[in-house]
This record gives structure tokens, C-alpha cells and sequence, in this order.
């Protein structure tokens, strides 16, 4: 055999083991973060993240905290990112460009998951913020590679495309909601500025983030979906639980108003230019 030879199996053989090695930790990273969910609800051990850290990330502490009922969506995620874990593990896709691109980002954002909710067990409120707007960046990271390529089939449009959209959408909302919980426990009083008036600037961003990704996106629905469901939860909260503020759950009406329509007109645009 010769020296290029040998050389080019080495690297084949390499290449192969990176391969492999990127799908088998992407589906433990999602099992990690199956498993520090449970811990995150208190249903066997730990305590519930709504208890945790001094209770400032309950659905009761500020304005922007969704109501209970929006953290159901993590059980549809979280099926989601077990779907694309074990999706991307089978052999078709192990040296597929688009796989090799965001998989280890991927597992990053699982892993920043699985830290997240364990940062909250142990009551580190501040060390929250951080870790949570780097999930974000990743995930951000995600969703450009995402943009810039095209899926290969409907599964795949499904488990890589949906459930990283569903994933990127919630941590928006998720991570203004860290923000305020964390302004909220150091005692801000908002230079004398109304609590409404904050809040609704928070959601104003939100939603110009949510806006920003649908044109930017070509009105993804997956994005669109959770980030309005969690803001919509925001109103739900205002209206129905405490703290009550009718001007802040008009704000979040107005701001899941604003991205659905965005991401419908984006959608339209894109269809259309898709048929030329």
C-alpha cells in the first residue's frame, strides 16, 4: 500500500470516527437534558424550577413571566429534540453536510439546557441569565445554518427544521422572562419608570425579534409558534394571575398579533418567490 494511500484511509477511518462520535453525543446530550428536565419538575426528585432560585422564575414574580400553562410546550420540545437526536443517529446521516454543520451546536444547546436547569437547583439565579442567553446564541447559530441550507425531505424538515424552531422561539421569550426575573430580585425600580411601561417595552422587543426572524426566515412557522405561545401565555398570566397588569397582557396581545402577521405576510413572499 502506498504512503497516499494509507494516508487517505487514515483519514476516511477519521473522518468516520468524528462522524460517529458527533451522532452518538448529540443523542446522549438529548437524553441529558430529558433526564435534567424531569429533575427540573420535581416529579421524582429535585424541585419544581418555579420553586427554585428563590421562587423569581415562577409564573407569579414579574410582569413578563408566562402563566403555568406555557411550560407544557417544553414535553413537545423535548420530543422533538429526542425525534432529531435519533433521527440524525441513523447511518443516511452521518456524513450528510447539512448534520455535520449543526450538530454539534446541537448538543451544545442541549447541554446549555441541561446546565441551565441545573444552575436553578442549586439556586444560582444570576449565573441563570448567562447561560441561558448563550443557549440563545447558539440556537441563533442554528437557525442561520438552518437558513442558509435547504432539507432534503419532509422528515427532515420536521425533526431538524421544526423542533430547533420550537426550541430557538421558546428560549426567546424564556430568556427575556430570566432577564426580568433577575432585574426583579436585585430590587429594580425602574428610574421611577412604570413596571407596565417596562414590560412592554420587553415585549416589544420580543416580538421585534420574532419579527426580524420570520422575514429573515421566509415566515417559519416553528419560530413564529412557540414565541407566541409563550408570549400569549404573558397576556393569560396578566390577566388572570398576579401580578395583574390588563396593559401588560394588551402589550403581549398586540405583540403575538404583530409576529403572526409578520410571519404570514414573510411566508406569502416566500411561497411566491419560490414558484417564480
Amino acid at each position: 500500500m502506498s504512503s497516499k494511500t494509507a494516508s487517505h484511509t487514515t483519514t476516511e477511518a477519521t473522518t468516520r470516527t468524528r462522524a460517529i462520535a458527533r451522532q452518538v453525543i448529540i443523542l446522549v446530550s438529548s437524553i441529558l437534558a430529558i433526564v435534567a428536565a424531569f429533575i427540573g419538575s420535581g416529579v421524582f426528585f429535585g424541585t419544581p424550577i418555579q420553586e427554585a432560585a428563590g421562587g423569581f422564575l415562577n409564573s407569579d414574580s414579574t410582569l413578563i413571566a408566562p402563566g403555568t400553562g406555557a411550560f407544557r410546550i417544553w414535553s413537545v420540545i423535548y420530543t422533538g429534540m429526542l425525534a432529531y437526536a435519533i433521527w440524525q443517529a441513523l447511518p443516511a446521516q452521518r456524513f450528510d453536510e447539512r448534520q455535520q454543520r449543526i450538530g454539534w451546536w446541537v448538543a451544545a444547546s442541549l447541554i446549555l439546557n441541561a446546565v441551565w436547569i441545573g444552575v436553578v437547583q442549586l439556586n444560582l439565579l444570576f449565573l441563570s441569565l448567562p447561560v441561558i442567553a448563550l443557549l440563545l446564541v447558539v440556537l441563533c447559530r442554528i437557525f442561520v445554518i438552518l437558513r442558509q441550507t435547504r432539507p432534503k425531505n419532509k422528515v427532515e424538515v420536521v425533526v431538524a427544521d421544526g423542533a430547533i424552531g420550537l426550541y430557538l422561539g421558546w428560549v426567546i421569550i424564556a430568556t427575556a422572562a430570566n432577564a426580568t426575573a433577575i432585574f426583579y430580585a436585585i430590587g429594580f425600580e425602574g428610574f421611577g419608570i412604570a413596571p407596565e411601561v417596562w414590560s412592554s417595552f420587553v415585549l416589544a422587543v420580543a416580538a421585534a425579534v420574532g419579527i426580524a426572524l420570520a422575514f429573515w426566515g421566509g415566515g417559519r412557522i416553528a419560530a413564529a409558534l412557540s414565541l407566541t405561545w409563550g408570549i400569549a401565555w404573558v397576556a393569560v398570566a396578566r390577566f388572570t394571575d398576579e401580578p395583574y397588569s390588563p396593559p401588560t397582557g394588551v402589550a403581549a396581545i398586540i405583540a403575538v398579533v404583530l409576529i403572526v402577521l409578520a410571519t404570514v405576510i414573510a411566508r406569502v413572499r416566500h411561497d411566491r418567490a419560490m414558484r417564480r
